[in-house]
């Protein structure tokens, strides 16, 4: 079955992006692999579903902040940093350009029956955009909506980790992404709840 199929979510009316060259007009399905013992702290692989390579996430755990390089799979362009920020009531990272912009703000708490995750920053079009994960982030799936539409924007499809998941120390799912929405950012933002959820069990 094709990504357009089962996976497929409605266009969003309007680019929704920070980096454009990341938007795709149809819906994309993209995956998640991250490498939890990487001798250079958590990192991961983003590829689209069909195998071809995305992004690559280099942690490196001598960073207080966890910082995590996100460059282009292909051509190594450095797109941006995802950084803890410390100091704040609720669990926070950072997007940041390769000049240490912030560029975006990933906010996410504890609550009773599961987790609440924001993420705010301003688009390619200059708007001030919101998006809410609506679900747990252990569900079989959770969306990622736009909060002044309520539309979904990604649909996070986790699946229970094997027993090769377990020995590799790594953890592998899925994002399906609507037509019109970066690919890169909604990446980006997976990996900042992945991030506090294993902070999480950790703790």
């Amino acid at each position: 079955m094709t990504d357009h199929g089962r996976y497929a979510l409605a266009p969003i009316a309007e680019p929704l992006a920070i980096h454009a060259e990341y938007i795709k007009p149809e819906t994309s399905v993209i995956q998640m692999k991250e490498k939890i013992m990487s001798l250079s702290g958590d990192s991961f692989e983003v590829t689209l579903a069909r195998g071809h390579p995305l992004l690559k996430v280099e942690g490196k755990w001598v960073t207080i902040s966890g910082r995590k390089k996100v460059s282009d799979a292909v051509t190594g362009t450095h797109l941006f940093d995802i950084v803890k920020e410390h100091l704040h009531l609720h669990t926070t990272y950072a997007l940041e350009d390769p000049k240490g912009k912030k560029i975006a703000e990933v906010k996410s708490a504890l609550k009773l029956m599961g987790s609440k995750a924001t993420a705010t920053f301003t688009d390619v079009r200059g708007r001030n955009v919101t998006l809410k994960m609506k679900g747990g982030w252990f569900d079989h799936s959770a969306d990622i909506v736009e909060e002044r539409s309520g539309q979904p924007v990604a649909r996070i499809d986790r699946k229970m980790i094997n027993s090769r998941d377990l020995i590799f120390g790594q953890q592998t799912y899925n994002v399906v992404v609507a037509p019109g929405v970066d690919v890169a950012l909604i990446a980006a933002l997976c990996i900042c709840f992945d991030e506090k959820n294993n902070e999480t069990q950790v703790g």
